[in-house]
């Protein structure tokens, strides 16, 4: 290489910011020996930081300790390590909110101690308090407490002269019923404890057993009337989350509610709709909700997506299905005109044509050619084309190759 070369290549590593002092290279071609020798680049090693021995892995938020006592022994030792019974509900709470398939399980045993346990009117009333402020305090618990005292009113055996466990619960969400009108009103947080509590009621009303007087299993009356307040209340303060409670809430117990008001000759379900409509014309929420809310108009009027069930099943006849010949044969008559088994002459058409099949022995009634090769009654048909069919197509080609040169 001159010393021209070598000078502007010394221009070019200033230009690129690399000092002349660094330690990187710069390769450089060259004629001589190094031009020959492939250089190899070695990929670096990788080395894993897994391990068979490494600890169990856990989400966040999850407690590895969490209900230990649910786990480690057997349900009648469970409430012997539990100092007060506020500890052994809320644990058992806990438990069933993370693992809600244990209900089955072990809600009996639970209903057992618990009658062992709950033997005064201060416990009983610790007890319903427990329970409703976890229905109303962590989501998605709702429906689980509803469950959870339904068993209850009908397993503890419990009933001082305050009242039983049912009678306590109702009397508990009365007193947040009452505040119905200054909770939609209030702040957010209030209007979201308020939220809480209606959604439970909801679950109440669906899940709640009442055994009526002849042993029938009936819901309880007063919730039902407690929802429509509710949705009143809701509705008179048409703010975008009240908005979207009651929506939930009639999208819950909408096709429910509307049966019992009908079987009484109520109209409440027309007039909650209309409610709705005006306020959709009317109240300044936002898009979404006025979206939503239309939405639930609509799936009203689809009989909240319902589907009656035909009657119990039957043989299906050309009687009581109207789609009885929908997948039956095609078969025409010697004139040409199709019929089917739906037609009333059928059978009298039908032997018509099974006479016919005498004249061509090797066709099934679908038309498949079932003669063999070499056949005779076949074979000796003439396939020239007609005259006027010939002379067409003659011109055809003629017109086609013509065009094909131009």
């Amino acid at each position: 290489m001159d010393l021209e070369s070598h000078s502007s290549l010394n221009d070019h590593v200033q230009q690129t910011g690399i000092s002349s002092g660094s330690q990187d290279k710069v390769s450089v071609p060259d004629s001589g020996q190094e031009m020959a020798e492939p250089q190899v680049a070695v990929a670096p090693v990788v080395t894993s930081r897994l391990s068979v021995k490494a600890p169990e892995f856990y989400p966040s938020g999850y407690n590895q300790n969490f209900n230990q006592n649910f786990t480690d022994s057997s349900f009648e030792d469970r409430y012997d390590g539990y100092l007060t019974l506020a500890e052994y509900v809320q644990d058992f709470l806990n438990h069933l909110t993370e693992q809600p398939g244990c209900f089955e399980m072990e809600i009996e045993q639970f209903a057992e101690t618990l009658n062992g346990w709950v033997t005064s009117d201060e416990a009983l009333q610790e007890l319903v308090e427990l329970i409703y402020q976890q229905a109303t305090s962590v989501p998605n618990f709702s429906y689980m407490g509803a469950r959870l005292c339904n068993y209850l009113s009908h397993h503890l055996t419990i009933s001082p002269q305050s009242g039983n466990f049912r009678q306590l619960l109702l009397q508990r969400c009365r007193t947040e019923y009452e505040n119905r009108d200054e909770a939609t009103k209030g702040d957010e947080t209030t209007r979201k404890q308020f939220h809480a509590f209606v959604l439970f009621l909801a679950e109440l009303y669906l899940n709640l057993e009442i055994k009526g007087t002849k042993g029938q299993v009936m819901r309880a009356e007063i919730l039902q009337e407690g929802l429509r307040e509710l949705l009143n209340a809701l509705f008179s303060n048409p703010v975008d989350s009240n908005l979207i409670c009651a929506v939930k809430l009639l999208k819950l117990t909408g096709s429910v509610l509307e049966d019992a008001w009908k079987e009484k000759g109520k109209n409440d379900m027309e007039e909650m709709i209309q409610r709705i409509e005006n306020v959709v014309l009317d109240a300044n929420c936002s898009r979404d909700v006025k979206h939503m809310l239309l939405k639930l108009v609509e799936l009203r009027s689809s009989n909240w997506g319902r589907v009656h069930g035909t009657s119990p099943h039957t043989e299906a006849t050309p009687e009581n299905d109207p789609n009885y010949f929908m997948n039956e044969p095609t078969f025409y008559t010697s004139d040409g005109v199709p019929f089917t088994a739906a037609d009333p002459d059928y059978q009298e058409k039908y032997q018509e044509l099974l006479e016919r099949e005498d004249l061509f022995p090797d066709y099934e009634e679908n038309g498949t050619d079932l003669s063999g090769p070499g056949d005779l009654c076949f074979d000796d048909i003439d396939d020239e084309m007609d005259p006027e069919i010939e002379e067409a197509y003659e011109k055809f080609c003629l017109e086609s190759e013509h065009k094909r040169k131009q």
